[in-house]
């Protein structure tokens, strides 16, 4: 299918307002920005009704024993909208408020010690994190830190807006790729025993593997584990959950997954996948409110003949 054309004029009027609003933000004194963030957040639930639907369902699927509580997940629905208008409120704010001397202030390291073996590694790495408390503060962290890092990011569509957040990507030394162009790229970083980090948890359609995730099958691409064994990387599973507010955050490492514990084994990939998605989804059920239910994560499901073959 063709791409649709661009309107430059919409991509530039787009590119301005998110421009003047970041500046709106960074300029607000004290804990003006959080106000807003949360006044945003309100704003947010109240008119997108249609990811208001999305999330209550997510909910309800990850976690049954609040399907006869509709408060309950309202509750939940309500922080995540909250939560994720507070995460561009402090991602807004990092180039004016973070610094490599005081990220002290920001971060608490005691849970993600275990993953710093990885990082200075001579061995490849994945950092495997998702769409969860601050993701784009964990790539600005580890690269202020001085750890040459790459991550896989999904190019915009508007060119004027992918400029902007890649630069602001890469402001600590962190190196975008593109997760459809950038194959080569991505083979030769790893050979050279380079650091990458990927978002893993979006459906990879019909064709994707199913593997468990809050109890449900989800379809997970199959390219972390494939990458970790063919390169020898060790997996670090991560996440970066708001532990105070307004914006202190602690960086949690939930497991390192080292390919050569399944050399091999014949489903060596499934069971890789399906370590670290349980990985992820325990430290997501640790912090519920600071995921992102708003994608569909469940929305294709094993072919009925598929699931009737397992259960024979």
């Amino acid at each position: 299918m063709a791409r649709k054309a661009r309107k430059p004029v919409v991509d530039f009027a787009v590119y301005l307002a998110v421009r003047v609003a970041v500046a709106i933000v960074q300029a607000l004194p004290g804990n003006l920005p959080f106000r807003l963030g949360e006044a945003l957040g309100w704003l947010a639930y109240r008119l997108d009704k249609r990811h208001r639907f999305v999330a209550a369902e997510n909910i309800r699927f990850a976690f049954p024993e609040f399907a006869d509580d509709p408060v309950r997940v309202d509750r939940l629905v309500r922080g995540a909208f909250r939560h994720t208008a507070l995460m561009a409120i402090d991602i807004a704010r990092l180039p004016r408020k973070f610094r490599i001397n005081t990220w002290s202030d920001f971060i608490d390291m005691t849970a993600g010690l275990r993953m710093l073996k990885t990082l200075y590694d001579t061995r490849p790495a994945l950092l495997v994190t998702a769409h969860f408390g601050n993701w784009e503060l964990a790539g600005w962290y580890v690269g202020a830190c001085g750890i040459k890092t790459h991550a896989i990011a999904r190019v915009l569509d508007n060119p004027r807006l992918e400029a902007f957040f890649k630069k602001f990507r890469q402001a600590t030394g962190q190196t975008v790729i593109a997760k459809k162009d950038d194959f080569d790229r991505l083979t030769e970083v790893l050979k050279n025993g380079g650091k990458v980090a990927t978002l893993a948890d979006q459906d990879a359609g019909p064709r994707g593997l199913f593997v468990p995730f809050f109890g449900r099958p989800a379809s997970t691409h199959k390219a972390v584990a494939l990458m970790a064994i063919e390169f020898d990387a060790p997996l670090a599973v991560l996440g970066l959950p708001r532990y105070a507010e307004p914006s202190f955050y602690g960086m949690e490492c939930e497991d390192v997954i080292d390919p050569r514990d399944y050399a091999g084994q014949g489903d060596a990939v499934r069971a890789i996948t399906e370590r670290y998605t349980a990985a992820l989804e325990r430290i997501i059920r640790r912090h519920p409110e600071q995921y992102f239910w708003f994608h569909r994560r469940w929305k294709h499901q094993p072919a009925i003949r598929e699931r009737r073959a397992k259960a024979a």
